[in-house]
């Protein structure tokens, strides 16, 4: 009987079909394949992405010198790059960049601790809705900067107008893509929560908020650019460092060398709080299917 069922296992087993066989060796010789592709994906992608800005960085170094732009008025980039230097080592630039950091943070912050559970309660609650919706069209219509002299009326010109003026700028994207991101749910994921017993309460924790991560991030990401853009139109008013005052100062007394420094400093510290913003919605949006 022993005999009997050794023979049986061995016919078993030499009559495997031979897609039953581990293909252990071939994934393995597959995954390094794969690993290769994507890197080579992404570096194909990071060189496709970074092109044109190359294009204008060179053109903006060879135009220059070859009398295309005014020199005097457009610098080549490698005498901007070395004023920015000289400010970063004399240590106007880091003081100035470290007061308008300051100020775009702190309007920022304001902007996303009152614009997400303000536009959370009207696009969820009706009755608040249309009640508020007439107020918010007028004054989503008006622009921030032409409020500016009003802010500097009423608020004087003290750090106070700055980070209420970059509050202000800031709250509209916000407000309005988390009004639109909890409007625009998709109406048959709520009506199965409710099938399921979820409560107002927990139907809006484990599905409408969910649902509108991305719209609202949008618009925090909005708010990110416009905490700097706007920034820059305050520090002009009775400012005393920031690099709008840094912009403004060294224009006024044609040290333009200086003036495109600013504005390199503007661009990175915007392209760097926008990279940051990004990774901050991934790290809230890891549900999302990429």
């Amino acid at each position: 009987m022993a005999d009997q069922k050794l023979l049986a296992g061995d016919v078993h087993r030499h009559h495997l079909p031979a897609a039953e066989a581990p293909p252990a060796p071939a994934l393995a010789l597959r995954e390094p394949a794969r690993r290769r592709f994507a890197g080579g994906r992404l570096l194909r992608r990071a060189v496709t992405n970074s092109t044109a800005i190359l294009l204008l960085l060179a053109a903006w170094e060879v135009l220059p010198r070859l009398g295309v732009v005014d020199p005097v008025f457009v610098p080549p980039l490698s005498e901007n790059l070395v004023a920015w230097y000289d400010l970063l080592v004399g240590g106007q630039l880091p003081e100035h960049l470290e007061a308008s950091l300051a100020r775009s943070l702190s309007g920022f912050g304001l902007a996303i601790v009152l614009a997400i559970p303000l536009g959370l309660l009207i696009g969820w609650y009706k009755p608040v809705a249309d009640f508020l919706t007439p107020l918010l069209e007028l004054f989503r219509n008006t622009s921030a900067v032409a409020l500016l002299p009003v802010f500097t009326l009423i608020l004087g010109i003290g750090e106070t107008t700055k980070v209420t003026f970059v509050l202000y700028a800031c709250a509209w994207p916000i407000l309005l893509n988390t009004i639109s991101g909890v409007k625009t749910v998709e109406p048959l994921l709520i009506k199965s929560a409710r099938s399921m017993g979820l409560g107002p309460v927990r139907l809006f924790q484990k599905v409408i908020l969910p649902a509108a991560v991305p719209t609202i991030f949008t618009g925090v990401r909005l708010a990110g650019a416009y905490s700097i853009l706007v920034l820059l139109f305050a520090e002009m008013v009775g400012a005393k460092a920031g690099l709008g005052y840094l912009i403004l100062d060294t224009q006024s007394s044609f040290r333009i060398p200086d003036m495109y420094a600013g504005i390199i400093t503007i661009s990175v510290v915007g392209l760097l709080f926008n990279l940051l913003l990004v990774g901050v919605e991934r790290r809230f949006s890891t549900w999302r299917t990429t």
